[in-house]
């Protein structure tokens, strides 16, 4: 079973055009018979907590029925990052889309200071049982969080999925974390970054998987858009790096 990482370039704002791109890089997980696709925090809007409340949403925005009719289609669970617009204020969250059933939510239980002013956290804990996997959703700064990776073990997680939007400096420490959340918990991690800009800094890429035992298995770029392929059964991955602006321009 193949599971991809989505390493695209969202645009502040704007969620047709940025849907847009979420659709082709789902085509292209499809080609390579990914079983699901992650895309970064908040991908739908970028990473811009200023722009979140204006910009919030639900799965049953009429706009993301195109995320279910390609879930079904190609019998692949989409994952895609939104402002959530929840009953108690603005969560940063993951809608997921899976072939037949009805979207569900989830968002951010643990969020970094600097996001409290705009955001207020989710409460529940979710696993995604997929094929012979379980997969753990966590969202950033949550991820760096062991209080959260075990939570997820304690649900039975085989695969534990961060999506992020994190400057350079940050991707250095998760790299390193999530290395050793690998080989501590003899997990399967996947990261999956955005490129370009965010709020007041530059997304940094490097979108990558270690393996179980805490090696890396593969890892993009820091500039470019870019699929990371990642097979659980064979434990290899592969990475295509994507033309922008050329190929992936609105």
């Amino acid at each position: 079973m193949k599971l991809v990482a989505a390493q695209m370039r969202s645009v502040a704002g704007d969620i047709e055009g940025n849907l847009q791109r979420h659709i082709r890089f789902i085509e292209l997980a499809a080609s390579y018979g990914g079983a699901a696709v992650f895309f970064p925090e908040l991908s739908l809007t970028g990473y811009e907590p200023r722009m979140a409340e204006k910009l919030a949403m639900t799965p049953a925005d009429a706009r993301l029925g195109v995320l279910q009719a390609l879930s079904d289609h190609h019998r692949m669970l989409i994952a895609v990052g939104a402002p959530y617009r929840g009953r108690r204020g603005t969560e940063i969250s993951m809608f997921v889309f899976r072939c037949r059933e009805a979207p569900v939510v989830y968002s951010k239980k643990m969020l970094h200071a600097d996001e409290l002013p705009y955001f207020s956290p989710g409460d529940k804990t979710m696993v995604f049982p997929l094929g012979g996997a379980v997969i753990a959703p966590a969202i950033c700064y949550e991820s760096l969080q062991e209080v959260h990776a075990r939570a997820a073990m304690e649900s039975g997680a085989t695969v534990y999925l961060a999506t992020v939007a994190k400057a350079a400096r940050g991707v250095d420490t998760a790299c390193r974390h999530y290395a050793s959340l690998a080989r501590q918990h003899r997990l399967t991690v996947m990261m999956t970054n955005g490129v370009g800009s965010a709020d007041d800094f530059m997304v940094a890429g490097r979108s990558a998987v270690w393996r179980d035992g805490g090696a890396l298995a593969c890892a993009a770029d820091a500039e470019n858009e870019a699929v990371v392929v990642y097979d659980l059964a064979t434990r290899s991955g592969e990475v295509l790096v994507l033309a922008y602006p050329a190929a992936w321009s609105p």
